[in-house]
């Protein structure tokens, strides 16, 4: 049986020998306390537990200094895109404003929902135009399409100059001119739909989807879908955009309204002319 030698330091595999009576606990704990108190000042450790036990206790009603709040987070990502440029990927926008990805996500979605960023893309593209049912093409013709466009677009153009931030505004001023070699038609219809986004109401954005769908639909039936190439008409058809585009800017509705019905009379004029050629984009 292991025992331990009060009068003598012990050695240092004691605390490794074998304790099989109430006795040899006893020894043993004895033994602890003398070393315990040889080596360390107990008062002054006594004093560094109490403070390190309170100052536990106070952490503990501290308030917790997290990552940024989502206002900050939200100023710092619009600070970069008044910088102009594209904004970095989710990834590496994270880890340029130290914060945590679904912190930032919270705060991208806000931004989102304001209309100062892009809808988050799709990770299925889907097609930019739905496809309808071949009866409303076959009951319509492209005049029919441009009416229905000058009840719509007037007003969706109002609505925009009053609803669109600064992200959107400046999407339709970019839209309102065609670049260099650029497909004119797809620069068309991106600068109208810019307009019904900004114009936030998501249902009136699914019946012109539809709207402009049965249009190339029902223009295919009667002539040719080519978008205008002539430099002419594609001058013509951007003056017509930038005043737009302009009023919605200045928020002027009368103005934006104004300068979209007179844009699409002129598209109806053009056609209702060339009725072997219906096939231009307004």
């Amino acid at each position: 049986m292991a025992t331990v030698d009060m009068g003598s330091q012990p050695s240092r595999n004691w605390c490794c020998q074998p304790l099989r009576t109430v006795v040899d606990w006893l020894n043993w704990l004895s033994a602890v306390e003398q070393v315990f108190v040889s080596q360390y000042d107990v008062g002054t450790l006594s004093r560094r537990s109490a403070d390190r036990t309170g100052d536990l206790v106070l952490s503990a009603f501290e308030p917790q200094v997290g990552p940024a709040d989502l206002d900050d987070i939200i100023a710092a990502v619009r600070q970069l895109q008044q910088g102009g440029g594209k904004l970095p990927s989710e990834r590496d926008l994270a880890e340029h404003l130290s914060v945590k990805r679904h912190q930032l996500r919270k705060a991208l979605e806000v931004l989102r929902l304001s209309g100062d960023l892009k809808p988050a893309r799709a990770r299925r593209a889907p097609t930019a135009l739905p496809r309808y049912g071949e009866e409303l093409v076959r009951v319509t013709n492209p005049i029919e399409v441009l009416e229905l466009r000058l009840i719509m677009e007037p007003g969706l153009a109002r609505l925009a100059s009053l609803r669109a931030s600064s992200f959107e505004t400046a999407r339709i001023l970019d839209a309102a001119t065609t670049p260099e070699n650029a497909p004119s038609g797809e620069v068309d219809f991106a600068f109208h739909l810019a307009i019904v986004a900004a114009a936030r109401n998501h249902l009136a954005a699914e019946f012109y989807k539809m709207l402009r769908q049965v249009g190339v639909d029902a223009r295919v039936k009667v002539a040719r879908t080519a978008a205008p190439t002539c430099p002419k008409r594609i001058a013509h058809r951007d003056g017509e955009h930038r005043l737009i585009a302009e009023a919605i800017s200045q928020r002027d509705p009368e103005a934006a309204e104004a300068a979209m019905r007179a844009h699409l009379l002129s598209v109806q004029r053009q056609i209702m002319e060339r009725s072997n050629a219906g096939a231009f984009a307004a």
